[in-house]
């Protein structure tokens, strides 16, 4: 199964397509005169995003300043280039730091029909990748990550609004909210 690397890439983006609520999330990297989309779930998403700043965190304060902590990167507001054409769905997610290099390595690979007893004893980061599976792995330098996980994080905030009272997303006709002992709020 390939790998589809990008080192680095010259764009690499969390996106989506359709209205909020029936959204489709995407990652794609791009270069080289290549387009790399591949569907993950919105948690997936933030929880990457998440980890991508902890990881910047983590490695400042173990090393020291990165390479190009000081970088400001102009935001990417692009939309994803089209026509997007899924490589696959992600399941297992790997992150790294490459200390020789100073850079942030994501890893994103196939859902497989496999147990996650059998995913998890798989080697991530191998130089040919998964043996049954598609994987897309990108190096990003430090100022690259952060700007990918700020607007990821952007992109997972941008759905439905939140109901005040419960938390949960509330749909343009409204949504029938616990707190109202079932009572359906409408939304104006």
């Amino acid at each position: 199964m390939p790998v589809f690397q990008f080192d680095p890439p010259e764009r690499f983006v969390a996106g989506t397509v359709g209205q909020p609520g029936e959204r489709a999330f995407f990652l794609q990297a791009t270069g080289g005169g290549r387009v790399t989309s591949v569907a993950l779930e919105k948690q997936q998403v933030a929880a990457l995003a998440e980890r991508v700043e902890e990881l910047l965190n983590e490695v400042r304060e173990r090393f020291g300043a990165l390479p190009d902590e000081e970088a400001e990167l102009e935001p990417d507001e692009d939309p994803l280039e089209l026509p997007i054409e899924q490589d696959f769905q992600v399941g297992t997610m790997a992150l790294a730091w490459d200390q020789d290099t100073g850079r942030v390595i994501i890893e994103a690979q196939e859902l497989s029909e496999e147990s996650a007893e059998e995913d998890a004893e798989e080697s991530v980061f191998a130089e040919e990748g998964p043996q049954l599976r598609d994987v897309l792995r990108v190096h990003l330098t430090p100022a690259a990550a952060r700007a990918f996980a700020k607007r990821a994080m952007r992109v997972v905030a941008a759905g439905r609004p939140t109901c005040p009272l419960c938390g949960q997303a509330l749909d343009p006709s409204g949504h029938v909210c616990p707190r109202q002992n079932g009572h359906k709020r409408l939304v104006l």
